[in-house]
């Protein structure tokens, strides 16, 4: 199981100042978590961990060189449920994050439908939310098919969070070979799904594995909200159950690339240090 970090380990610090920090920790394996369309003035000024998907790719990849890292995924995720705008990450977006990574040389693209944020996404019946994404992702899942990329999907959304929603959007968009799961174990715990599920349901259509625990205090918003950007504890110290999620990953053959999403230094460290000792 090969375990890596996303970037955003220090805030208002530019991506280079994020994979600093990731080798510092002694990670080997990084993620492009945040992107952009064209010129963004926050990354240009050096506060915001951000990357252009019309970068040049060598100006990624001498990037990654520098900290002898290994980039294994690029984050694309999109509002699938909102009607089409400029100013919304969307079909275009994913497909640039795709012909991205084929240009690094990156196997995984993830992305999710996250919330609605106007009236019309909120009014959706769940059968117009299916046909969003589907429609949305039509595409996107030609360009990785066509260039041999996994377009993999994130519980971070009512639909993806539960094993039942995960199941209708992967039936409805087909292409078994090229569209798959990235366990995320903090979000499909939150949302109302289960974890442990998603294992024993998807197996080895997971591909990926975004590590979060989550504290017992909210519990109380389980099924209320969908996602969140990162866990505030340890692996281990939380009630998701990671310990033996990692078993049940490693009992169906799992051994891909995982990434930790856990805020502050010290935590990403006992993390890293417990997943190590879980899979030896």
């Amino acid at each position: 199981m090969i375990i890596g970090c996303f970037a955003l380990i220090e805030p208002f610090t530019p991506v280079r100042r994020q994979f600093q920090l990731i080798r510092e920790m002694g990670i080997d394996y990084v993620d492009l978590t945040d992107s952009h369309d064209g010129a963004s003035l926050g990354s240009e000024a050096g506060f915001v961990a951000s990357l252009s998907l019309d970068s040049h790719p060598a100006k990624i990849r001498q990037l990654v060189e520098e900290f002898q890292l290994t980039m294994t995924s690029v984050c694309a995720h999109a509002n699938l449920l909102d009607p089409t705008s400029p100013d919304r990450y969307g079909t275009t977006e994913v497909i640039k994050a795709i012909r991205l990574a084929d240009l690094l040389d990156v196997k995984q693209v993830i992305t999710t439908e996250l919330e609605p944020k106007t009236e019309f996404g909120r009014h959706l019946s769940r059968a117009e939310k299916l046909f969003s994404i589907r429609e949305k992702l039509y595409e996107p899942v030609l360009w990785a098919e066509e260039l041999g990329i996994e377009l993999l999907l994130e519980p971070h959304g009512e639909l993806t969070d539960t094993v039942e929603g995960m199941s209708a959007i992967l039936d409805a968009l087909g292409h078994e070979a090229t569209v798959g799961v990235n366990l995320d174990t903090g979000n499909s715990w939150l949302g109302g799904g289960d974890p442990h599920d998603f294992v024993k349901v998807f197996g080895r259509r997971i591909k990926h594995v975004h590590w979060k625990d989550m504290p017992a205090e909210w519990e109380s918003q389980r099924g209320t909200r969908f996602g969140c950007g990162m866990g505030t504890i340890p692996l281990g110290d939380g009630v998701v159950g990671i310990e033996q999620i990692v078993a049940e990953l490693q009992a169906i053959g799992f051994d891909g690339p995982t990434t930790l999403e856990v805020a502050g230094v010290e935590n990403v460290k006992m993390s890293v240090d417990r997943l190590r000792r879980w899979t030896s």
